[in-house]
């Protein structure tokens, strides 16, 4: 996903405010190149070839008749055709308005349109440093005045300790009641995270009982070396609402990844659950260990697991009371 050229934005997000409620289901194109097809099913003839950070407009979900995929999920698009729901991040294009206060200690906020340039300076002719993606989230700082007049937001690059700007409308900042802890009055011991490897799936629950699952995209055997997921007894014990992720040689197998959201750590190694929006593909092994999730639910594991981290806090790290993680066949 890196190393390509970068897209200008789409024009929707030089429009004015929307909604959030009345904003279109939109989908993001994470893969180099992705055809479209006339049925939803790549035996089907192409119709169109779409490519990276390519924003369309969707207008419903399909299945796909193969009952052996182990995703039969397509979207089919306003324009005609349908796509692989594997390689479609789907966002939405929400703009806001900025905030012009900000605690010390920052606040958390999200990227709300489909994608969004992170210049050196607020000034839309400086330097890309990254490009943020869709429930992707960040800490930010202040809000300043660009030299294009318009509002800009400061983020933290909290990998490398330095400071970068977005256009603020692109920035949304989380609300204290979205980051409140899910299940509070249930004991710490009766929480328990069990992840099926073979199923590709997340449980969560609570005294014994199911209260919670989601698809997954766990360890894979890649061409580059084996990086599965380990089987065992673990612990959330350190959590992040933010994280840029990034290790080894991009242009092989390495990653560089700002913004990864809603990150519950399980080894000192790296290994975690996490929200993904670098594809969309769950159910099938790919990470480079991690337990890839869509940013919905890793928002939810985030918040129902223990530690809670406070809202102003970056991190926490615990023991004594962290939830329990199975990591099963």
């Amino acid at each position: 996903m890196l190393g390509a050229a970068l897209p200008s934005h789409p024009v929707s997000l030089l429009s004015g405010l929307t909604p959030a409620d009345e904003s279109t289901l939109q989908g993001r194109i994470t893969t180099g190149t992705a055809w479209a097809y006339d049925i939803p099913s790549d035996k089907g003839k192409r119709v169109k070839l779409y490519w990276r950070d390519l924003v369309v407009d969707i207008d419903h979900t399909a299945i796909d008749e193969d009952t052996s995929a182990y995703n039969r999920i397509w979207y089919k698009l306003m324009a005609g055709g349908y796509l692989y729901s594997g390689g479609v991040q789907p966002v939405r294009t929400i703009l806001n308005e900025p905030v012009r206060t900000y605690p010390k200690e920052g606040l958390l906020g999200e990227i709300s349109v489909p994608f969004t340039d992170a210049h050196e300076s607020p000034d839309p002719n400086s330097k890309v440093i990254y490009r943020l993606y869709y429930e992707t989230t960040h800490w930010a700082f202040e809000t300043v005045t660009g030299s294009d007049g318009n509002p800009w937001a400061r983020l933290l690059d909290d990998k490398f300790e330095e400071y970068y700007f977005v256009p603020a409308m692109h920035l949304r900042i989380l609300p204290r009641s979205e980051l409140e802890p899910l299940s509070p009055n249930v004991r710490p011991r009766e929480k328990r995270i069990e992840i099926r490897l073979k199923a590709q799936l997340v449980v969560a629950y609570e005294a014994g009982r199911s209260v919670f699952a989601a698809r997954a995209a766990t360890g894979a055997i890649l061409r580059v070396g084996t990086y599965t997921t380990p089987i065992g007894r673990f612990q959330t014990y350190h959590k992040r609402p933010s994280r840029h992720m990034a290790a080894g040689d991009i242009t092989a197998s390495g990653f560089d990844l700002p913004g990864v959201p809603w990150v519950l750590y399980i080894k000192d190694n790296g290994i975690s659950l996490h929200g993904t929006y670098w594809h969309n593909d769950f159910g099938h092994p790919r990470s480079h260990g991690c337990v890839n999730l869509s940013p919905s639910a890793a928002k939810w594991l985030y918040r129902w697991s223990l530690p809670s981290v406070p809202p102003e806090k970056q991190y926490k790290y615990e023991f004594a009371n962290a939830t329990r993680v199975d990591v099963v066949e």
